[in-house]
């Protein structure tokens, strides 16, 4: 299974209903203790930058904003944080998704990791603006691994697209 542009195989559209149900396990699996280990990824972070490349008209900066804030109510941390960087984060991936979809996977990741990185970087200047402590430098862990699952997700969250109802042998595609 090869997904990146040397690709001659066609895809299905993601539908909808598989986007919002990966969107609520990212947002489960970031609800787990192990979310505040600098090396666990932020995976509602990957999850909208990934839908806001491949399907920009159903995850945007709306559904970005309505999961940041549910990020900050569950973290208990400042109203907007969260918010205020997935849209951002979201916001970025769609302007550069041509480019993005363009490039082989490895190459993508080199695309993403700032996106992803940025966001951290938000984050932790918004808590310091209202008077926390900077972050220490393993806090910046955490995107570099977000970022690495780039290839993974990919994967995984393109699956479904893959799967044919039923298969011609004789057709190339």
């Amino acid at each position: 299974m090869q997904i990146d542009f040397q690709s001659s195989r066609l895809l299905r559209p993601a539908r909808p209903g598989f986007i919002r149900l990966t969107l609520v396990l990212a947002f489960f699996l970031n609800l787990l203790p192990t979310s505040f280990w600098p090396w666990f990824p932020d995976w509602v972070a990957l999850v909208i930058v990934f839908w806001s490349v491949r399907s920009p008209l159903v995850v945007g900066t709306g559904t970005a904003f309505v999961l940041g804030i549910l990020m900050d109510v569950v973290d208990g941390s400042l109203m907007g944080q969260h918010a205020l960087a997935y849209v951002l984060m979201s916001y970025a991936s769609r302007v550069m998704a041509h480019r993005i979809l363009w490039l082989p996977l490895k190459q993508q990741l080199m695309n993403i990791l700032p996106i992803i990185f940025i966001g951290a970087c938000l984050q932790v200047l918004v808590r310091w603006f209202a008077g926390d402590e900077l972050a220490s430098v393993w806090y910046f862990l955490q995107p570099m691994v977000t970022a690495l699952l780039w290839a993974p997700a990919t994967y995984l969250l393109m699956l479904p697209q893959f799967l044919s109802n039923d298969r011609d042998y004789e057709r190339p595609i």
